[in-house]
């Protein structure tokens, strides 16, 4: 990987220098420069093609990526955001509200990060106070009432771990997600976008199904965090990155993500109008999958999904 990435790294300062000198020298060098940018294109697409987990990491956390707003005013349409847990606060971490897909009402979910520093500041870093995950329950208890499917946008390194949230009960607000989440009577279609972190990521996870982009990461903690927990080390997040098994492919195999929805070569981040529609189109058919099921057939569907994940052995 890194011998591809020195190639593409002097190919691409070599079309530069050839461009640069034809410019300056008046000669003609346009056949060169093609066959360098045709080798350059040849080596870019091997690298996307093998990426490792730091790497997908890097690209799950570049700020040029949708936000959950982006998602929602530009997959759905009359998007009406809705605030507050009705007991402390409204949370800017967490987003939400109703919108249409396709037609169709749906209640809509998701991490906010920001695009700069101050955005992320007043976004907290996309990283939810107990009181971002009361109001996903109001919502989501809400989109149960009136029958309308859930749809949730996952993209946060973890819950906030600050004094003020755990005072306030982040442990149980996340755990309470969890549980009535289960249970919830209405489809529940989760979408890791991002960086799927922790139980701040999980806390919007458990439904009918999971989607992942295909340069997302899922994890049970940062590979920074395991590191510095692990190994006493942060800098070895790398290796915590390999170890951790956080690519969607590899979450694909585990059975714990039931589709991989593809992304432009470069990423998402490079050209989203070339990558929604992808988007849209998974979130379109798995709704409609789920929306033609029995209550009862669902609820028991999302039962056998959860418990089957995992693999337990007894000590005698």
């Amino acid at each position: 990987m890194r011998d591809v990435e020195a190639q593409l790294t002097l190919l691409v300062e070599k079309i530069k220098d050839l461009k640069d000198f034809s410019q300056e020298q008046g000669i003609e060098l346009g056949k060169e420069v093609e066959a360098l940018e045709k080798k350059a294109a040849k080596l870019r697409e091997e690298l996307y093609a093998n990426l490792d987990g730091w790497q997908k990491l890097q690209l799950a956390r570049n700020a040029k990526r949708p936000t959950a707003l982006d998602y929602f005013n530009l997959i759905f349409t009359d998007f009406i955001p809705l605030h507050g847990d009705r007991q402390f606060r409204d949370d800017p971490a967490l987003v939400g509200g109703i919108a249409m897909l396709e037609g169709k009402p749906v209640t809509v979910l998701g991490h906010q990060k920001g695009r700069d520093t101050k955005e992320n500041i007043a976004r907290n870093y996309g990283m939810p106070h107990p009181e971002g995950y009361r109001k996903a329950l109001r919502l989501m208890e809400q989109a149960e009432k009136f029958h309308r499917p859930i749809i949730c946008f996952i993209d946060t390194p973890g819950a906030y771990p600050g004094l003020g949230a755990e005072e306030r009960g982040q442990s149980e607000a996340i755990a309470r997600n969890l549980r009535e989440m289960a249970s919830l009577k209405t489809p529940i279609i989760n979408f890791v976008t991002g960086e799927g972190g922790s139980g701040g990521a999980l806390a919007l996870s458990i439904g009918d199904c999971l989607l992942m982009l295909e340069n997302a990461v899922y994890s049970v903690i940062s590979p920074e965090g395991c590191a510095a927990i692990l190994w006493k080390d942060a800098s070895l997040a790398k290796d915590a990155a390999a170890a951790l098994k956080l690519k969607a492919q590899d979450l694909s195999e585990f059975g714990v993500v039931d589709e991989i929805v593809p992304e432009p070569k470069k990423g998402l981040q490079d050209n989203w109008d070339l990558g929604l529609p992808a988007i849209k189109e998974a979130l379109v058919r798995h709704m409609d999958l789920l929306g033609h099921l029995p209550l009862e057939t669902l609820l028991q569907r999302r039962w056998r999904r959860l418990s089957s994940q995992g693999h337990w052995q007894e000590e005698e």
